[in-house]
């Protein structure tokens, strides 16, 4: 697969669930949550967009409308043509909630070693979160599959497991404990989570805000490669 746009599709699958109509129904994640009310996604070389289900079609047919007109472009950061008027369009129907905005990247073929302390977490090790700001993800336990700890002194200090998940693909969710920051720990908990992924035999996929800095250095430090960049409104 060599063609932006069907890794776009392939981000599609992992992110939302779907009815028969390719409506939104939910996101794909533990906790499902509120789904997006509109979803564009843009690549070099072709966009698409989603509506939520409970969206009115003669809504839908308006936003539809503007994001087929969307330019094709090659600067991902660039931002959408008509964002003011897709905001206008559902704040008529209510509140817009969350504005999400960020790339959309894949993995390179080669991937660092995995390092030695890098561990998968199960009920057996569930300690290792024990005691720090990554407790949370003991609920993950069992449903994030693959999920990686990087350990230090008996202590998970960065975590990343597989949030939204397909038979295809797998996305990623990474969190490193606030004092264990600025030591590369998630580069190298990311690149154990992605190989981890490829040995099921799926692809590991990572997106993060374009205000998310400190998740974009990370990227860029793994040699992720761009696809697309997402845009959806709540």
């Amino acid at each position: 697969m060599t063609d932006a746009s069907s890794w776009l599709d392939l981000h599609l699958r992992a992110l939302f669930v779907h009815d028969d109509r390719g409506r939104i129904v939910t996101r794909n994640a533990l906790d499902r949550g509120v789904a997006p009310r509109f979803f564009l996604g843009r690549t070099p070389d072709g966009n698409r967009w989603r509506f939520r289900d409970d969206l009115p079609e003669d809504l839908a047919a308006r936003l539809e409308s503007l994001a087929a007109a969307e330019p094709v472009v090659a600067d991902l950061r660039e931002p959408p043509r008509h964002g003011a008027r897709y905001r206008d369009l559902l704040a008529g129907h209510g509140p817009v909630g969350e504005a999400w905005a960020g790339p959309a990247y894949r993995f390179p073929a080669a991937l660092p070693p995995a390092g030695g302390d890098a561990v998968p977490l199960t009920a057996g090790n569930a300690t290792l979160l024990l005691g720090g700001d990554l407790e949370s993800w003991r609920e993950d336990i069992g449903h994030s599959e693959p999920l990686i700890a990087l350990v230090r002194d008996g202590r998970a200090v960065s975590v990343c497991g597989s949030v939204r998940v397909t038979r295809e693909a797998h996305e990623a969710g990474v969190e490193t404990s606030a004092a264990a920051r600025g030591h590369g720990f998630a580069v190298a908990v990311v690149a154990a989570w992605a190989r981890a992924v490829r040995e099921v035999g799926a692809e590991p996929l990572y997106s993060t805000s374009w205000e998310n800095t400190a998740s974009q250095a990370v990227a860029r430090k793994l040699g992720l490669i761009p696809y697309a960049s997402d845009y959806w409104l709540t």
